[in-house]
């Protein structure tokens, strides 16, 4: 008799080895994924993890928590995460990463974070974390005076420059001042665009025309990506040329974008998240940055504000929108 009908004798029997009724359920893990607001390529990140072998309801239960673009609800989901008893938090934005910081120090937490890490106070150094926060970093900071290097570039004759930014979104005055800084090199003035509530874009598109500037760029601001399509809208309107971070911005109709490429960012943030729940620890997995910078051009969008990008700017562009 083969072993599964041995199996089957002793059933009917009601008899099974000690050894039968000692084998351990096979582990679920419990990963809390919390964001500020629903990004298209969180997809990537439960497509990676399903690629490392990671079935929800088989091996994983996924505790979703968004705040729906409300950053002051992330406290309390991230508390809801740790009473959870989760086995690791997955915080893909900097706001998701401050309160899942805040609610806990020893749930391991893996970040995709647009501001330096080190800076922002979520990991002591980029080689060495050195706390229970580890990830990848998109190095939005260190682009921004490539994207104002491509603005001027894609509008011949540019001399004024409109930045709108949050103050009020941690980590955002280093960015300016660093905007501030690569504006000035390379002869641009620059319109300071402070907005803190989505009832003042309007009012700060419109100064940005009255005062005669020829194009925008945005600083990374959850304000600004959860209200993308009105922002984009409100370029449309005023004849804008905007360059943004990520092309989101550019699948609701931004005209160019240029930064790290999100998808191979939240595949990483998978396997980080595999590595810790195999055992490793946050504190010794080094912040990992980006390898692949993507820029997009959308030639609906330049047509609309009557403008002509150069072939010199296309022909460096990873992908073109016709």
């Amino acid at each position: 008799m083969d072993r599964r009908g041995t199996l089957a004798a002793l059933l009917a029997l009601g008899i099974l080895p000690d050894l039968v009724l000692a084998q351990p359920a096979r582990k679920i893990y419990k990963i809390g994924l919390l964001y500020n607001n629903k990004s298209p390529v969180l997809e990537a990140l439960l497509r990676g993890l399903r690629e490392l072998g990671y079935i929800e309801g088989q091996n994983i239960l996924i505790e979703r928590r968004t705040a729906d673009g409300q950053p002051d609800r992330l406290p309390k989901l991230a508390a809801e995460l740790v009473r959870l008893g989760v086995d690791v938090i997955v915080a893909p934005d900097p706001p998701s990463t401050y309160a899942a910081k805040a609610a806990t120090k020893t749930i391991p937490i893996v970040m995709r974070s647009t501001n330096d890490p080190v800076e922002s106070g979520f990991v002591a150094s980029l080689a060495h974390p050195g706390g229970n926060i580890t990830g990848v970093y998109s190095q939005y900071e260190e682009l921004t005076p490539k994207r104002l290097e491509l603005l001027k570039e894609a509008i011949p004759g540019l001399k004024r420059v409109a930045i709108l930014w949050d103050s009020n979104f941690p980590g955002t005055t280093p960015v300016w001042k660093n905007a501030q800084a690569a504006a000035k090199v390379l002869g641009l003035k620059v319109d300071s665009l402070d907005v803190h509530r989505v009832g003042d874009l309007e009012g700060a598109f419109g100064a940005a025309s009255a005062a005669h500037a020829g194009a925008l760029i945005t600083l990374r601001s959850p304000l600004f990506v959860v209200n993308r399509t009105q922002l984009v809208a409100l370029a449309k309107k005023y004849r804008l040329a905007a360059v943004y971070d990520e092309r989101q911005f550019i699948d609701v109709g931004g005209l160019m974008a240029y930064g790290a490429n999100m998808e191979d960012l939240y595949r990483l943030a998978a396997v980080y998240t595999d590595r810790i729940l195999k055992g490793a620890k946050p504190a010794e997995l080094p912040v990992e940055q980006p390898t692949k910078f993507e820029l997009v051009i959308n030639l609906k969008a330049a047509k609309s504000i009557g403008i002509t990008i150069p072939q010199s700017v296309l022909a460096r562009a990873d992908e073109v929108i016709q």
